[in-house]
């Protein structure tokens, strides 16, 4: 039998001789359950918008991307097309075409991007779930068309159901272009927006989608693409693939997956979310002074019972140990509780989307606060109960026990 637990156990759930005792005990549960319930709801919804965002970049953004280390372009007549398309796990390998350009549209202009995709880009359907207003279509009856993004839609309003009405693209023109004149410095070709997709604000407000075919003829480009975006069957065979791929083009060439893509991004996300993490913990650390108060209350309660224990024999290891673990079940005791309400919370929103955004216009692409339980914070933030417990404990009994002389009341 474990001597110190039981006796704890039994401090813990038996009535005090002073009744204050039992209220700051049930504050200090209360507070560290309200500590561990605010943790893991918040690491929960962080977790929720993470998965929302990096749904919605990981929809315009390849697996990986392939880009020269060097230089702007890529000759396609000596890149190893083939090699890459047989390697296992690899769907698509797509060309495509990316410069700044002005668009022109009626009266309104706007400073975006054109990206030029090959011909099995449409094929993915990647931007089909996308589409806010008509479809994912670049070519048809040998007619070419682009599509938009929201913000870019917006800035230049356009209407996409006027096919007369082109959107007019200018872009630099290679070399030493002549600055006298807007028409010798530009190149420009018209083209019909038939669609407007909308991912995240910042790609929405830049892109317009257009055929890589288009694109060439615009930027004087022949044999020549910006990047290669590779698409596979299944994401398990990423690292594989990524491996393979930087093997067969050596260091010219720069291999990315969608995290070294975005990883200005998703490094903002993370450290957002340790920051709230370490705030909360700090919370939870003010919590815990509860704990402290009552241990000590505990300790100068029982010193009867710690002379009694003395002169049966017990050690002062013992004692110690007894109301370090009392200390310990208090927090572990509001820890667990906060956890499980938490986890149930999180479970119900994540399941039924109680809470809402108040969408009401149809603003926003989701309707209800995103959560997402991971099994690592829930780990987290058992272990930092238990540390800032046992810590809490620790600190306290040594202290009580010492200036209540425990080295005369207790004997080796």
């Amino acid at each position: 039998m474990n001597l110190p637990f039981f006796i704890a156990k039994r401090y813990l759930a038996a009535k005090k001789s002073h009744n204050l005792i039992n209220i700051i005990s049930g504050i200090s549960v209360i507070g560290v359950s309200i500590g561990a319930f605010a943790l893991i709801v918040v690491l929960s919804v962080f977790n929720g918008f993470e998965q929302v965002i990096s749904g919605l970049v990981n929809s315009v953004s390849p697996h990986l991307l392939i880009e020269p280390r060097l230089g702007k372009t890529i000759d396609t007549t000596l890149f190893p097309t083939g090699k890459i398309q047989s390697v296992m796990g690899v769907k698509a390998l797509v060309g495509v075409t990316e410069e700044d350009a002005l668009f022109r549209y009626d009266d309104k202009q706007h400073i975006g991007r054109i990206k030029g995709v090959g011909n099995a880009y449409e094929s993915l359907g990647e931007f089909d779930k996308l589409m806010v207003q008509g479809s994912f279509v670049l070519s048809r009856d040998g007619f070419q068309f682009a599509v938009p993004g929201a913000g870019v839609s917006w800035y230049l309003g356009l209407n996409i159901n006027n096919p007369s009405a082109l959107v007019t693209v200018y872009v630099p023109k290679r070399g030493k272009a002549s600055v006298m004149s807007f028409d010798q410095a530009f190149n420009s070709l018209g083209i019909q927006p038939i669609g407007v997709f909308s991912s995240q604000q910042d790609y929405d407000a830049r892109y317009m989608i257009v055929p890589l075919e288009w694109a060439n003829t615009l930027l004087g480009y022949e044999n020549e693409v910006s990047a290669f975006e590779i698409y596979l069957t299944d994401n398990k065979y990423l690292g594989k693939v990524q491996k393979t791929v930087k093997q067969l083009l050596g260091n010219d060439y720069l291999v990315r997956d969608r995290f070294e893509q975005q990883e200005t991004l998703y490094r903002i996300m993370r450290s957002e979310k340790w920051a709230i993490f370490i705030i909360l913990t700090f919370i939870l650390i003010m919590a815990t002074f509860n704990v402290v108060g009552s241990l000590t209350m505990i300790i100068v309660d029982k010193r009867k019972d710690i002379a009694v224990l003395a002169s049966l024999g017990a050690a002062r290891q013992l004692i110690r140990k007894l109301f370090l673990t009392e200390g310990l079940l208090i927090s572990l005791a509001g820890g667990v509780a906060g956890l499980v309400a938490g986890i149930i919370v999180v479970l119900i929103q994540q399941h039924f989307g109680l809470l809402k955004l108040g969408n009401e216009g149809g603003s926003f692409i989701i309707d209800a606060y995103p959560v997402d339980l991971h099994i690592m914070d829930v780990i987290a933030v058992f272990l930092t109960v238990f540390v800032i417990g046992l810590t809490s404990s620790a600190y306290t009994v040594f202290q009580s026990l010492k200036r209540m002389g425990d080295e005369k009341v207790v004997k080796g």
